[in-house]
């Protein structure tokens, strides 16, 4: 499906069956939604699953006045949610996607019947990142861009840190739909290291200040604490800040954790529908 957002933007969400109540699945930054079906595969026994590539992402193109914060992936989400739902409805975002669902709560709430964030990237007060610029944009920008076939870019990610610790169907499906063919034969991230560089380097990401004002049931999911400042470390802080929040501890996933074990997190998320 194709959905009409800001800037200029065309989003494809993707219709990943199901019947039932529906659900979205909003992807991390790089990624695209398509390689979180091996995770979608299990919600679909309550859910009619939808997931959404933000803009720059997946099968939806960039815009062409370059604009890659925040504000544009929550104008992304709510043109779908408006698109997919007649009311408020059940939603999953990783890292970005679940910052930027409580974002789209915040500017309409009531659009989000529950929320299931794992490590949701959701800053102090300040706004600020406290170590400086973010080197996860550095790291984008030196991301191999192109390979012979999808069959080497497999072969490679598979083969090293850290996108070898993605469970195998989740990586596969992460390499099929998020790299395009080119003329020649070879392939491209679709995702471009610029845009992945731009939309880490944005500075409108959501604070907790921000996120105390939804009330949406929430779950906050984190995996193992890395390194000195991330999302598994102040996702405690995010949790106080939210009226209706819990967090979940996945001690032996990291912070690509939906897609290391797919079904850990899919089963989760139906205990906590179940428990509420």
């Amino acid at each position: 499906m194709q959905v009409a957002s800001t800037d200029g933007v065309t989003v494809t969400v993707h219709d990943l069956g199901g019947d039932g109540e529906p659900f979205l699945i909003c992807h991390a930054t790089g990624f695209c939604a398509l390689a979180y079906t091996p995770m979608a595969a299990r919600l679909l026994r309550r859910h009619h699953v939808w997931a959404i590539d933000f803009r720059g992402h997946g099968d939806t193109p960039a815009p062409a006045n370059g604009r890659f914060d925040w504000n544009g992936m929550a104008d992304d989400l709510q043109a779908v949610i408006k698109e997919i739902a007649d009311g408020p409805l059940p939603i999953f975002g990783h890292s970005m996607g679940g910052a930027v669902a409580v974002m789209a709560e915040q500017r309409a709430p009531g659009s989000l019947k529950t929320a299931y964030l794992y490590e949701p990237i959701i800053v102090p007060a300040s706004g600020e990142m406290p170590l400086g610029a973010n080197p996860m944009s550095q790291i984008a920008l030196h991301r191999r861009p192109s390979f012979p076939s999808k069959a080497d870019a497999l072969m490679r990610y598979a083969s090293r840190p850290p996108l070898n610790g993605l469970q195998a169907a989740a990586l596969a499906a992460y390499v099929e739909h998020g790299f395009a063919d080119e003329p020649d034969g070879t392939v491209s991230l679709k995702c471009k290291p610029e845009y992945e560089a731009a939309t880490f380097d944005s500075p409108d990401k959501p604070t907790v200040d921000l996120a105390s004002h939804v009330l949406s049931p929430t779950t906050v999911a984190v995996g193992h604490v890395e390194g000195d400042w991330g999302p598994a470390l102040f996702a405690p802080a995010v949790v106080e800040s939210m009226p209706n929040a819990s967090i979940q501890r996945f001690d032996m996933l990291g912070h690509f954790g939906p897609l290391q074990d797919p079904a850990a997190i899919a089963n989760a998320i139906l205990e906590r529908e179940d428990a509420s």
